[in-house]
């Protein structure tokens, strides 16, 4: 098997990592995979942060709900949306500097920032590195935007910890291929098709043992119920509206 293909076929996400660090050498060769990814214009509208520091991982760790991997892993990577050096680029060649502070960019952005991210994944593992998303960049991302000095029109939008792994959990349960994939339109789903694509999902030995855990009939109702309930993500969403106007991304 192509051996791109096997690492994409391989992965697994990581949550505990030896003390080995990761060599400057191999952060650079997976830096240059994250920015020769394919991008809106050719603009590259992202950037990312890297960090190294325990201590600053130290000071966004109650803001990613103290994961253990949000201090224990040798490196994250903090990929953003960014549209404030394209605009300075702008500024510096008497060019407008205002095209670009409003929502289309902003998708054109986060498009970039998240195709440069699964790039560095991909890149990652095939080096033998291992990593988890963390998912909670996207809550706060007001007070990320305070700690990591972004200016406007950059936001964070996904965050990657990495390092060697100290764990082989086996390969998380995926929907089959087709109840994914669409030829030519979208066909909805009818009530036979649920219930076939989440079958073995909702019979795999990880979900029942979730569901005794939470006490709830069916997968479905622990993730409306327990992981992400509504309050929080209408909370959630009014914090990342405000933070979208304070960066210029959208207008009031």
């Amino acid at each position: 098997m192509n051996p791109t293909v096997q690492t994409l076929l391989q992965h697994r996400s990581i949550r505990k990592f030896t003390e080995q660090p990761v060599d400057s050498e191999t952060i650079e060769t997976i830096l240059k995979c994250a920015c020769n990814g394919s991008t809106m214009g050719n603009m590259q509208l992202f950037s990312i942060i890297v960090t190294t520091d325990k201590k600053m991982m130290e000071k966004t760790a109650a803001l990613h709900f103290n994961q253990p991997i949000a201090t224990n892993a040798p490196l994250m990577l903090t990929f953003c949306a960014d549209l404030h050096r394209f605009n300075r680029y702008c500024q510096f060649r008497n060019a407008s500097t205002d095209s670009y502070d409003n929502l289309q960019a902003y998708q054109w952005a986060t498009t970039d920032a998240l195709i440069a991210a699964q790039n560095a994944c991909v890149a990652a593992e095939s080096l033998g590195l291992g990593l988890c998303w963390l998912g909670t960049i996207v809550y706060q991302v007001d007070k990320f935007i305070e700690i990591l000095s972004l200016p406007k029109n950059v936001m964070p939008v996904a965050c990657i910890a990495l390092g060697y792994p100290d764990e082989n959990p086996e390969l998380t349960d995926k929907l089959p291929v087709e109840a994914l994939v669409h030829h030519n339109v979208y066909q909805d789903y009818s009530e036979f098709d649920i219930n076939k694509y989440y079958k073995e999902k909702e019979n795999h030995p990880n979900t029942i043992n979730i569901l005794k855990e939470n006490e709830l009939d069916n997968l479905a109702q622990v993730f409306t119920q327990r992981r992400y309930v509504k309050k929080d993500n209408e909370f959630f969403s009014q914090v990342l509206k405000k933070t979208l106007v304070d960066q210029h991304f959208l207008d009031e």
